[in-house]
């Protein structure tokens, strides 16, 4: 992987910034992809059989592309895309190394290109539970396995000669920094919501540091930012009463719906994604933080915030300068590297 110099935090900051999208917070992932032609693309999006990951898969092949699911629940996936055709399911579970190696052997064993990969699966606000080498479970799915799987699919992403990968973030990055000193919990109290904020502050700088590593050989990275889409797995260990509390659902416990808010549908939730994984409009950018399908802005402390969903007055959060912070993103690759081994 490339190792040219790394960026000035300026230049970073300067590159997060909105430049005018076609699309909105209300926009599809229907929306954004219409008139993309995938035809002899191929795509890997994990997590890709429930929420705003089988919509994204439905979405790509749609438009064509040969998409691979790499899968944690064979069973499962395998009943949630038997509508697709063109759809390939294979085992893999994020928090086993052995796995993960074994995924991509096979994969560039075929020695062809990969030209979308959407890092998308993830766990939140889950109690404390470890991966067998001992790392804190939202750290090691939501970073961790996901930075093993694009390194070794490196190979295939360099063939695509013009490949894009997408971490899949969000705005719970404002939760916690990557606290370096104590990234597995074992010096501080675990606090669930503190563990996902620093995995998904950990998705924004990988994809920042891949991007630099990547652009010289074709692969750009982008971070994305979906909504806030309750309806999805991602939910499963969060009370009605604590969705309740978020401002997130109703007192019946159904979803409220206000893109302008961030408060999306599934539809509305994988627009960004797959906007930052097709769209036109992002050549020859890269290593950005998205949402609402477009670069989303640099956090202020002046920033007008709802006192509910945290959205200014176009629906954007934005992003937290610790997230795009170069040192950071480099510093969070090597350790990276000596977590995994």
């Amino acid at each position: 992987m490339n190792t040219h110099t790394v960026n000035t935090t300026n230049t970073t900051q300067t590159a997060q910034r909105p430049f005018g999208s076609a699309f909105g917070a209300s926009s599809t992932a229907d929306d954004v992809i219409a008139g993309i032609d995938l035809a002899g693309k191929t795509a890997i999006v994990t997590g890709g059989y429930a929420g705003i990951g089988l919509e994204i898969v439905r979405v790509l092949r749609a438009a064509g592309a040969r998409v691979i699911v790499p899968a944690r629940d064979l069973v499962k996936a395998s009943a949630a895309l038997a509508r697709f055709d063109g759809v390939a399911i294979e085992p893999m579970d994020l928090m086993n190394p052995a796995s993960i190696d074994a995924f991509a052997k096979k994969y560039n064993a075929a020695a062809g290109p990969l030209h979308i990969l959407i890092n998308n699966a993830g766990i939140m606000a889950c109690p404390l539970m470890r991966d067998a080498r001992g790392h804190e479970a939202q750290f090691s799915t939501n970073h961790l396995g996901h930075f093993q799987l694009t390194a070794r699919l490196w190979p295939a992403l360099r063939r695509a000669g013009g490949a894009r990968v997408v971490a899949v973030s969000s705005r719970g990055h404002r939760y916690s920094p990557v606290v370096f000193e104590d990234i597995d919990f074992l010096k501080r109290e675990y606090q669930p919501w503190l563990g996902y904020g620093q995995s998904k502050s950990a998705n924004i700088l990988f994809a920042l540091e891949l991007d630099r590593r990547g652009a010289p050989d074709g692969i750009r990275a982008f971070s994305a930012h979906p909504g806030s889409i309750v309806n999805t797995d991602l939910s499963r260990h969060l009370a009605k009463g604590a969705l309740a509390a978020m401002g997130v659902v109703d007192g019946g416990g159904n979803p409220i719906l206000d893109p302008l808010r961030q408060m999306k549908t599934v539809a509305q939730g994988a627009a960004t994604i797959v906007w930052c994984a097709t769209n036109p409009a992002l050549a020859g950018k890269g290593g950005v933080y998205c949402e609402n399908n477009d670069i989303a802005p640099l956090c202020t402390d002046q920033s007008p915030l709802d006192p509910v969903s945290g959205a200014d007055a176009n629906g954007n959060f934005g992003v937290m300068p610790h997230a795009i912070d170069p040192a950071a993103a480099a510093r969070l690759w090597d350790v990276s590297g000596q977590m995994l081994g």
